[in-house]
């Protein structure tokens, strides 16, 4: 099972607003939470596993460069994501959801990551079951304030060659490039 939809890419674009968020280089987990259990499964694109004990244990065997994800994750994302999906009203109706994360290191190359460099987890997509994929704006508001565990804004605005041009050559100031969401659909709608 795919855990993250295939995005894509900007052959495609419509041409309208965007919101252009930095791309990470590492590797895309998911986590998933429940309003009755909390948050309960991870993984990476393909496979999910237990958010228990024995569940990192198997994770790690599989992905033993990860091995320290979920660590990462308790201590600086679940708490405050929980915060949100049981205080905000525009996730009040929904019983659960999931997260995307990219994990990464300062010289995380092609997914890889140096053991002793510190970890970071950046939050960069939100699923509400049965609404679907948070848009851009909503997930800017909503999560925005979480900080440097969100994946940072670059641009808004319309999608022209001339910002496809200033990305290409480095006027945002971003390693891996960036990432642009259309549309304005929010759980709130």
């Amino acid at each position: 099972m795919l855990h993250y939809p295939k995005m894509p890419d900007s052959r495609r674009a419509s041409g309208g607003r965007c919101t252009a968020f930095e791309k990470y280089d590492g590797t895309k987990l998911h986590w998933e939470w429940d309003r009755d259990f909390g948050w309960h499964s991870f993984g990476a694109r393909r496979a999910a596993f237990n958010l228990t004990e024995s569940g990192i244990a198997q994770f790690a065997l599989a992905h033993a460069h990860l091995r320290e994800c979920a660590d990462v994750f308790r201590a600086t994302l679940a708490d405050a994501l929980e915060k949100v999906f049981r205080d905000n009203p525009n996730y009040a109706r929904f019983d659960s959801t999931k997260v995307f994360t990219e994990f990464f290191v300062t010289n995380s190359f092609v997914g890889l990551h140096k053991s002793d460099d510190p970890k970071r987890l950046v939050l960069f997509d939100v699923w509400a079951e049965p609404f679907g994929m948070v848009g851009p704006e909503p997930f800017v508001a909503d999560f925005g304030p979480l900080g440097s565990g969100v994946a940072r804004v670059v641009y808004r605005g319309k999608l022209t060659g001339a910002f496809v041009e200033n990305a290409r050559t480095g006027k945002y100031d971003v390693a891996e490039g960036v990432v642009c969401k259309g549309g304005a659909g929010g759980p709130d709608l």
